[in-house]
């Protein structure tokens, strides 16, 4: 299979790219899009046999959940039933957050596929604020699962380069609109009975969602109860240790060793290369160069790649989890 890059810096590109997108999701071929957080791989939710192509090309096992991103907020009582008790709480959320990255867990309907939900009773869904995956979902109007557009387990893309490094020859169509603008994967929250359970920390943050309701963390079970659960991902082929913060890095160790630090040049010489996720300390800035920093490490052929930590509050919480994932202690 011949994986194709359209570009869409004109308008007549635009049009073909959303034009191809829309006739092979039609067909139930996923295709990889940009979205405003990661590249997602999307194929037609309520297809059972296009979303069991998302689940092989990115051998992904099937007992890991997808998110569903809706064309509209009407489709969200299509897909969902929302108890009495949370539907305020819900029509709040959907109000401040939606389009944009913030994922709900919910109970489904009958409607959605069980792949979709690795047999759960819930459904995860949101609404991109991405303008061309906006018009692409329009265009299709249907409901489309997007994982991240990458191997399963490996560093989430945030370029179209990043997805061809993964799933060339995997997918028919990349659909190219430059870098994603948030870089790490949506907050993904479950609301139940008044409170919001957090099954996974991103650009929403805990401060903002705590103007709607209590805040708790989801309890980690032995399967994963809804998307971005699981303890390693996240991770580069080369071994990453995550330092407690504040701690010297230090290049120690057989062989090159790589750096990500936080916002400045280490103290220590004899890192062979040394990437800074944000000079001026901008969590925002971090966030979105933190998976093409971790990948440009990772192809460096280094024995080890060490990571600073950043501090724990409001994005710096969603870095430090991507940070643990790629270690392997999430």
């Amino acid at each position: 299979m011949k994986t194709q890059i359209a570009p869409v810096r004109t308008s007549t590109q635009r049009a073909d790219a959303i034009e191809a997108a829309v006739y092979l999701l039609t067909g139930g071929y996923p295709v990889a899009l940009p979205t405003e957080t990661v590249y997602g791989l999307a194929a037609w939710a309520l297809n059972p046999e296009a979303v069991f192509r998302i689940f092989n090309a990115k051998e992904r096992p099937r007992f890991d959940p997808l998110i569903v991103h809706l064309p509209s907020l009407d489709w969200l009582t299509n897909l969902c039933v929302i108890p009495n008790e949370d539907l305020n709480l819900v029509q709040e959320l959907t109000k401040q957050f939606w389009p944009g990255p913030l994922t709900l867990v919910l109970p489904r309907k009958p409607i959605v596929p069980d792949v979709v939900t690795a047999g759960l009773d819930t459904v995860a869904v949101r609404i991109s604020a991405q303008p061309l995956f906006k018009e692409i979902i329009e265009g299709f109007g249907q409901p489309l699962a997007a994982p991240s557009a990458n191997r399963f387990g490996r560093i989430s893309p945030t370029t179209a380069a990043h997805v061809f490094d993964e799933l060339s020859g995997r997918i028919h169509l990349i659909v190219d609109d430059g870098p994603c603008e948030i870089g790490v994967e949506s907050t993904i929250v479950m609301p139940s009975k008044g409170v919001l359970w957090v099954m996974r920390d991103g650009p929403v943050t805990r401060r903002q969602l705590w103007d709607f309701a209590e805040v708790k963390t989801s309890p980690r079970k032995k399967l994963p109860q809804g998307p971005g659960q699981l303890k390693s991902h996240y991770a580069p082929r080369t071994p990453l240790t995550l330092l407690p913060r504040d701690a010297v890095p230090l290049p120690a160790g057989k062989g090159p060793v790589g750096l990500l630090a936080w916002c400045s040049p280490p103290q220590e010489k004899g890192f062979a290369h040394v990437e800074i996720l944000s000079r001026t300390g901008n969590y925002q800035e971090a966030a979105s160069t933190l998976f093409a920093k971790l990948r440009i490490l990772d192809s460096m052929g280094m024995n080890r790649i060490i990571a600073e930590s950043v501090s724990e509050e409001g994005l710096g919480i969603a870095i430090m989890d991507r940070l643990r994932k790629a270690s392997g202690n999430g």
